[in-house]
């Protein structure tokens, strides 16, 4: 087991400091990271918790997978690599019936961006 966990189903009202007392009762939390939204600020229910050995990790996620905090039923395994996200896969094709652009209608033309002389 690596000694980063993945902490989810978190309430919104967790900060940094409260996952850190809840993880240092199974042995030395290195960092804490709380995930938040980038426009509002406001957390999105999860985070990682980085432990100092394998073996307090694996002790974390035993004490803590199912415990309650702020009435909310922790989820707490090992994180798992981040895959690549690739380029986002292009959105489809957008064109109506008539594949003009979108915003046509049937026969496409009307809409797209910007004219085509």
């Amino acid at each position: 087991m690596g000694r980063k966990l993945y902490v989810g189903n978190l309430p919104y009202s967790a900060t940094e400091q409260s996952l850190r007392e809840a993880f240092a009762v199974s042995g030395t939390v290195d960092s804490v990271s709380l995930i938040t939204d980038r426009d509002t600020g406001q957390s999105k229910g999860f985070g990682f918790v980085e432990m100092s050995t394998d073996q307090e990790a694996q002790a974390a996620t035993q004490a803590l997978n199912g415990t309650m905090l702020d009435g909310r039923q922790l989820k707490v395994n090992e994180a798992k690599p981040r895959e690549s996200r690739g380029g986002g896969g292009g959105g489809g094709g957008r064109g109506g019936f008539g594949g003009g652009g979108g915003r046509g209608g049937y026969g496409g033309g009307g809409g797209g961006y910007g004219r085509r002389y």
